[in-house]
């Protein structure tokens, strides 16, 4: 590759795309996949281990601290990086969170174009959404009032993400993958998580509120 910053080496769409110094993929897709994969694992397994030790976390509630332990280190520290590392596609050493961006780019090459929305629901999320969430498993460890009122609020914030990730896509034309594979396996199923599981969250998060209003409405009557 030329120091002359000509971006048609890489592999994304648009072909036009300008990415000058661009350095290819030091890591596999499935060498990726994997660390990301055990280090999840592990996480979540830490998390079900030492919530097990309580008696009075429900199953339920130790599921729950397992997704928000896992959702929001993946906010802080995934989505940190691409916020806060604007050239993370020059990266010249095999580096993992830059490979982690450059291999999603194959799916969404907004990633590595930088677009304005991306950016900007990126960093929201890594910044607010992470710590919220990292405080959502302490606020159910510690059966926290606020504990139902922060888990609606942050799935409402993940959810209002997803739409304004997927809308602006759709207006822009929908084409940033460099395949049919990368669309559905990265821009839809890297993704899927993060609709249906907040939106399970939210719901269950909205009867529970309700549920205390309306216990607290009737306590007042008697």
């Amino acid at each position: 590759m030329s120091g002359s910053g000509v971006s048609s080496v890489h592999p994304y769409i648009p072909r036009e795309l300008h990415l000058p110094d661009y350095v290819p993929c030091f890591l596999s897709m499935s060498s990726i996949i994997a660390v990301y994969g055990v280090a999840s694992l592990l996480v979540v397994s830490l998390v079900w281990i030492s919530s097990g030790r309580s008696p009075k976390i429900s199953k339920t509630d130790r599921m729950l601290m397992c997704w928000w332990a896992f959702t929001g280190l993946t906010h802080i520290i995934l989505e940190g990086y691409f916020a806060f590392s604007p050239e993370f596609y020059k990266t010249k050493s095999p580096f993992y969170l830059a490979e982690v961006w450059k291999e999603y780019s194959k799916g969404d090459s907004r990633y590595a174009g930088r677009d304005s929305a991306v950016v900007t629901v990126e960093g929201i999320t890594a910044v607010l959404e992470g710590p919220a969430s990292l405080l959502a498993v302490y606020a159910i460890t510690a059966r926290k009032p606020y504990s139902y009122t922060l888990q609606l609020a942050v799935c409402l914030g993940q959810l209002y993400g997803d739409t304004v990730y997927f809308i602006t896509s759709f207006l822009e034309g929908d084409n940033f993958a460099t395949s049919p594979f990368y669309y559905w396996a990265y821009y839809v199923g890297a993704n899927f998580s993060w609709v249906v599981i907040p939106t399970i969250i939210a719901i269950r998060s909205w009867k529970k509120i309700s549920a205390a209003f309306e216990a607290q409405k009737k306590s007042k009557a008697h």
